[in-house]
């Protein structure tokens, strides 16, 4: 989850006045940048535990210690934590797979290396197993967004305070029709998706206990509200539907310069173009509290899939993605995989509609999403030499196929095996979890 600006409006004045039209127009114009697919990006979060005790609690002032060394560290990516504590990487734009792999990967070992002289590691679970929601992060924008979030029950601080995810990051795509065409990548990514939330599910527990749910954060997220966590319907151009789910959707907070943040009761973005003056600078921040599955920022910002246990169990999800959608053989052959599956996602927009919750209950034993998981691996896995993937990623993929999608599992069942003490995984002897 991150809340940083997204500069989804023009270079005009950020404190002028903003009318419904002009918000309407500044978000069809700029939050979908069109063109050739070039370039990729991804977002890695991970919980921060105990090194050699991941059970106990760590206690705030270790991880301010630690937080403050990371800070001295010569990253390419942005480092950012969390409201719970949480530690974020985003990659800056990279012109290829192998690039943003590379990138990323260098920055989290030096980031390893640094935590581990305090004592700590990152673990690539979507939902925190064994620790309740805590907040680290108390500054004016968290105690706003808590006490919005309050308002429909505890997901929020569990949302907030103990979730993870890895959110790749895709260009918007051509302006023509076509499998790089923005209407078919907008598309393919809200059907798509649900089959991303069920092969990578890694969060069925919650503070030590069953959900009962493969993928619990994706619950989380259903459970916010689709006015906040929801996307918008897919009958229409994106610009227009995206650009209605802005200014209906309702507004988190009102920032001050001191003091608390305002937060205000069912008053939508349209309504406070109408009865008072929110600025650019106000629709920027009200996007970044906008949370769907699929978010777009220029570029597209998938969003659905949990962390992944592993040192390097983020590079599958991110591999996987781009090669569906950036080589064209391979997104016309997973549009054609994935299209029957759009019958189950009617008549509610991701993640709220059935198809979407029983990929987060259910994962790959759901017969259908099992047999489109296959295809998307197996298409994914022939695509990725085009892209120039590594062996090394190449055989990361396989290694998921053949270990859980294959066998209709996800990193979600090894987390309840070793809870049951039924752990007899045939793979997965070189993975670190």
């Amino acid at each position: 989850m991150s809340d940083s600006v997204s500069h989804c409006t023009d270079e005009t004045d950020p404190r002028s006045a903003l009318t419904e039209a002009e918000v309407e127009a500044l978000v069809r114009g700029i939050c979908f940048k069109t063109g050739p697919p070039r370039t990729v990006g991804v977002e890695v979060e991970w919980l921060v535990h105990e090194l050699r005790a991941p059970r106990l609690p760590v206690p705030p002032e270790r991880l301010e210690a630690a937080y403050a060394a990371l800070r001295t560290l010569p990253l390419s990516s942005p480092l950012t934590v969390e409201p719970g504590g949480q530690l974020e990487l985003s990659s800056p734009p990279a012109a290829s797979l192998m690039e943003c792999v590379g990138t990323v990967a260098a920055d989290l070992a030096a980031v390893r290396t640094a935590l581990a002289e305090h004592g700590l590691a990152l673990r690539g679970h979507g939902t925190d197993p064994w620790h309740p929601p805590r907040r680290f992060l108390h500054e004016p924008r968290y105690d706003a967004m808590e006490a919005c979030l309050d308002r429909t029950g505890p997901a929020g601080r569990a949302m907030m305070c103990t979730s993870a995810s890895v959110q790749v990051c895709l260009d918007a795509g051509h302006e023509e029709p076509g499998p790089l065409g923005l209407g078919r990548r907008w598309w393919l990514a809200h059907t798509l998706g649900a089959v991303l939330v069920a092969a990578f599910a890694n969060s069925p527990l919650l503070a030590g206990s069953p959900t009962g749910w493969r993928s619990t954060r994706q619950l989380l997220w259903t459970e916010i509200g689709a006015g906040r966590a929801g996307g918008p319907a897919l009958d229409g151009d994106p610009r227009t539907a995206w650009a209605r789910h802005v200014l209906d959707a309702p507004v988190m907070c009102v920032r001050r310069e001191d003091g608390p943040w305002e937060v205000p009761d069912r008053l939508t973005f349209r309504q406070w173009t109408r009865t008072g003056a929110p600025t650019r600078e106000d629709l920027d921040y009200h996007i970044t509290t906008l949370f769907p599955p699929v978010r777009p920022r220029g570029h597209l910002e998938l969003r659905m899939i949990d962390a992944q246990p592993g040192d390097d169990g983020w590079i599958v999800p991110l591999a996987v993605t781009t090669a569906l959608f950036d080589d064209p053989e391979a997104a016309e052959i997973v549009y054609r995989a994935v299209k029957p599956l759009a019958e189950r996602a009617r008549p509610l927009p991701a993640p709220h509609n059935p198809l979407w919750i029983d990929a987060a209950r259910y994962g790959l034993t759901d017969p259908e999403l099992h047999e489109a998981a296959l295809t998307c691996f197996t298409t994914a896995l022939a695509a990725l030499p085009r892209l120039g993937a590594s062996t090394a990623v190449t055989d990361a993929v396989t290694d998921h196929l053949e270990r859980y999608v294959r066998r209709g599992r996800t990193p979600a069942d090894d987390q309840l095996d070793r809870l049951r003490g039924t752990d007899t995984r045939a793979y997965g002897k070189d993975l670190r979890t």
